[in-house]
């Protein structure tokens, strides 16, 4: 099976293609901007049809939370109408389609781990625009699901790991938010059940559109940012703020911690516990 790699260039997609040579049953294409533009139907038509594609993993995303408060229309095209273009031609050539989604679908009220037919309730431009995307995914007739995930680090790309290393080797006191609650997921980990997944020869949405996958456990950002400065060895303080103390454009769900009870149930995924792929990372990082 070849599959294509939207949004190569990030965090996810960087991780698949690293992992890409364990899976010698399937093949890739990565693709990225100005290469291929997915908001743009008809060029997306013509390379999925000439690379010959049989399934597509949708990395690609806006995810400037707050500049996405400004900037609607861009995020709703990335997040949205691109996502109906892949859904569209994942129909019309009968591919396989893996979607990937956000705990900002949810309001942040709630005081147990989200489920999969747990009412969404966006609020924020971001968290409406992948919903939409979603909906796309949800009322096709293609063999596709959506992933939800939370709090995507890497050791590639731009991401809260990173800014923390950067910010605690440079100051001697950080204030990081503790009243909002959820899960960091290594976006490797994620990589490796989306590749699992297609490797699979079962039917991808037998038991349903909508799966959840994050690391294990719970924590706050104070809680990580606390752990990303132990694990890598940065001698900074770090204090518990509360949301109100650090205003931002956009509202955060002060609650999205995901359950994946489904999506290990169904294919058979083991979740490894956030701790645990942190060090692998930072370790990564430290090399």
């Amino acid at each position: 099976m070849r599959i294509l790699i939207c949004g190569a260039n990030g965090q996810l997609g960087s991780e698949i293609n690293e992992l890409s040579a364990s899976f010698s049953n399937l093949e890739f294409v990565f693709s990225d901007l100005p290469e291929l533009d997915i908001c743009n139907r008809e060029m997306l038509a013509r390379f999925v049809s000439e690379n010959q594609i049989k399934g597509i993993i949708n990395c690609a995303a806006y995810t400037a939370v707050d500049k996405a408060e400004e900037d609607s229309k861009t995020a709703e095209l990335v997040n949205a109408t691109a996502v109906g273009n892949l859904v569209a031609i994942a129909e019309a050539q009968n591919l396989k389609l893996i979607h990937i989604s956000t705990d900002y679908v949810f309001d942040g009220t709630a005081h147990f781990p989200y489920s999969e037919d747990c009412e969404v309730s966006p609020i924020g431009v971001y968290g409406k625009t992948k919903r939409k995307g979603e909906e796309f995914v949800l009322t096709s007739s293609s063999e596709s699901i959506v992933i939800r995930t939370s709090w995507l680090y890497s050791s590639f790309g731009n991401n809260f790991v990173k800014t923390m290393l950067r910010l605690g080797a440079e100051r001697a006191e950080l204030g990081v938010i503790f009243d909002q609650v959820g899960t960091p997921t290594y976006a490797r980990d994620l990589a490796n059940v989306c590749l699992e997944i297609f490797s699979k020869e079962d039917k991808m949405d037998q038991k349903g559109k909508v799966y959840h996958f994050s690391n294990e456990g719970v924590a706050s950002w104070f809680d990580f940012s606390k752990a990303i400065m132990e694990m890598g060895n940065v001698d900074c303080i770090v204090n518990p703020i509360e949301t109100k103390d650090y205003p931002t454009p956009a509202q955060r769900p002060h609650y999205s911690v995901l359950n994946k009870a489904k999506i290990k149930a169904v294919f058979g995924i083991e979740v490894p516990y956030w701790r645990d792929s942190l060090k692998i990372c930072i370790e990564k990082l430290m090399e």
